[in-house]
């Protein structure tokens, strides 16, 4: 179960918020019992690229065995 303060990993392009599928954000806020959430996604500077509302199946949490990969947004 994703709740806030949760990384998620975005299953789906948002290319309208530059955001694309793998980027890691954080949810901000837990809409209708987890039917959507507020997601925070930041550069590693801590820059904020995009704060989305996304429907559930638009994330998923964080593996235990994953690692982040670092790219260039515009």
């Amino acid at each position: 179960m994703i709740k806030e303060l949760d990384p998620v990993v975005l299953t789906e392009n948002l290319p309208e918020d530059g955001l694309e599928t793998g980027d890691v954000g954080w949810v901000v806020m837990v809409h209708g019992d987890g039917a959507g959430f507020e997601v925070e996604f930041v550069t590693l500077a801590g820059e904020t690229v995009s704060v989305v509302t996304v429907p559930s199946r638009a994330v998923r949490p964080v593996g235990p065995k994953e690692i982040a990969h670092a790219r260039m947004v515009a």
